[in-house]
């Protein structure tokens, strides 16, 4: 059996039929559903808000993985909590107290993570690494859906999964951008536990046969 999370994201969805969309991720061998939230500050790109995810939340049958990529993320926590975020993921480059950060979401009983852009190297992670669930890397700029894979990541995700193992947590790793079934192989090596796929999903023909074949690869 498969050790790797699969978590559909929802941004290269059918929004014209997003409850068609969502049940149908929830029929899958999904683990997660990923939400991108995008200010058009922090990235040149609007998605929804908190009445949406609510909706989301009432349609889903899978933990809600929310993606904050807006700026001062701490604002609005709480709000997140209350509209279904179950794993709830800031960016490093976001937060001015990135430790603060992290425990509030704990304390609001959400799994903390943590986004690094294609430019920021993991090393700034290591003084709060022990208290997150997982460290998403950033694999194309955030901002939009349906980019290549930069491959300058895989040297990023083993420097990270190096470190946590010299930690000794059991921090998982996500990646998210240009993830197919050519290169999932290659990052499961490199120490990916979680993909966040797009494109790959929802333009597939068949995307639950396209989930069931992502969690059989090893």
């Amino acid at each position: 059996m498969s050790k790797h999370l699969i978590a559909p994201s929802i941004l290269t969805a059918d929004f014209l039929h997003l409850e068609d969309e969502i049940r149908m991720v929830n029929s899958s061998q999904a683990d997660l559903l990923h939400l991108d939230i995008m200010d058009g500050v922090y990235v040149p790109n609007l998605t929804f808000g908190f009445p949406v995810i609510r909706q989301i939340k009432s349609v889903s049958t899978l933990p809600l993985d929310v993606h904050l990529m807006i700026v001062d993320p701490d604002r609005y926590l709480e709000q997140y909590r209350d509209a279904g975020a179950d794993w709830l993921t800031v960016h490093y480059e976001t937060c001015q107290h990135l430790h603060g950060t992290v425990q509030k979401i704990t304390e609001l009983g959400m799994k903390p993570a943590v986004s690094v852009n294609p430019h920021t190297d993991v090393a700034l992670l290591e003084p709060v690494l022990g208290d997150l669930h997982m460290v998403l890397v950033m694999t194309v700029n955030p901002g939009f859906g349906g980019q290549k894979f930069i491959d300058a990541s895989y040297a990023k995700i083993r420097k990270l999964r190096r470190m946590i193992s010299d930690a000794g947590t059991d921090t998982l790793i996500q990646v998210d951008g240009g993830v197919t079934e050519q290169n999932m192989s290659s990052l499961i090596e490199a120490g990916v536990n979680v993909f966040v796929v797009g494109n790959t999903v929802f333009s597939a023909s068949d995307p639950v046969r396209m989930i069931a074949n992502l969690k059989k690869i090893s």
